[in-house]
């Protein structure tokens, strides 16, 4: 099957969500058809976006929780594991998403949760998805129509089908890591083990490498162009050939990390769900900590 790309711009949503098409030529994500739009916006420890949501969103949008409908709740599988298929199926169904009809998701600006979204959908079958480059802030910056209150759409028929997407447990992420290919999207520090400022454990996964978040963005949140990408990632040690796999604390940043690598042309990156929160859960898991040095396994 031939994928879309995963990001589309604000002047192309703009054409395929506003009367008047803006100046810039677009390139929909299907041509003539408007997509679902999901509205994602969270903080890292709350409120939630629903709120921001209220206040101002793109026309048409419906507001999707990240913790509570695209998540599941907190435990053994770390802070934000896979949901139950029938909840997530129920959640999407309520916001719209339908089988045939394409997906746009957006965020605040700075593409983690939407990302995760976007890998969730991707995960669960769903064809063509995309993020919104910069979010609500780039929708805003581009002077286009804003929507308040809350958006009623006819419930969708969108069914789940897991495994769409590589996805990878503790065992499979080490398997990763001992072959070079798991690469750590937290900050340096958090990499190092030198501050853990959210989970109980600093550390990494022995063998990963370091491909930090904001080392993929400009200042504004925009990813990187392809080529940026790329060349940001082979100075990280990412393979030029061959799958590679991410994580982070939670598998929300590391979502953005395999967004990034699947517009960089990487193929079928994988996603360690549980990450450093669940990883830390079983003592008998290994942590690295300091410099990482050749020949450290997991």
């Amino acid at each position: 099957m031939n994928i879309p790309a995963p990001l589309i711009d604000a002047a192309a949503l703009g054409a395929l969500v506003v009367a008047e098409s803006p100046r810039t030529a677009p390139t929909t994500p299907t041509a003539d058809v408007p997509p679902t739009l999901l509205d994602v916006r969270w903080r890292l420890g709350g409120p939630h976006g629903r709120k921001d949501y209220l206040a101002g969103h793109i026309p048409g949008a419906t507001f999707v929780d990240l913790d509570a409908d695209v998540c599941g709740p907190p435990g053994g599988g770390g802070r934000h594991p896979l949901p139950d298929l029938d909840a997530l199926q129920a959640a999407l169904r309520t916001a719209g998403v339908t089988n045939e009809r394409p997906v746009v998701v957006y965020d605040a600006g700075d593409g983690m949760p939407a990302a995760r979204l976007w890998w969730t959908l991707r995960w669960a079958g769903h064809p063509d998805v995309r993020v919104l480059d910069g979010g609500f802030v780039a929708w805003q910056r581009a002077g286009l129509p804003i929507e308040t209150g809350e958006r009623r759409v006819q419930r969708g028929d969108f069914t789940v089908v897991p495994g769409n997407l590589p996805a990878l447990d503790a065992d499979g992420a080490a398997a990763y890591a001992r072959r070079g290919a798991l690469f750590d999207a937290r900050t340096a520090a958090r990499f190092r083990g030198e501050n853990e400022p959210i989970d109980p454990v600093a550390g990494r996964i022995p063998g990963a490498g370091s491909l930090p978040y904001a080392d993929l963005v400009r200042a504004d949140g925009m990813l990187l162009p392809a080529e940026e990408l790329r060349k940001a990632m082979t100075q990280a040690g990412v393979p030029e050939s061959g799958t590679v796999g991410a994580y982070c604390g939670s598998g929300v940043t590391a979502a953005h990390t395999v967004w990034a690598m699947t517009v960089a042309g990487l193929e079928s990156p994988a996603l360690y769900i549980g990450s450093w929160s669940e990883w830390i859960r079983d003592p008998s898991r290994p942590v690295a900590t300091g410099a990482r040095v050749d020949g450290e396994a997991a």
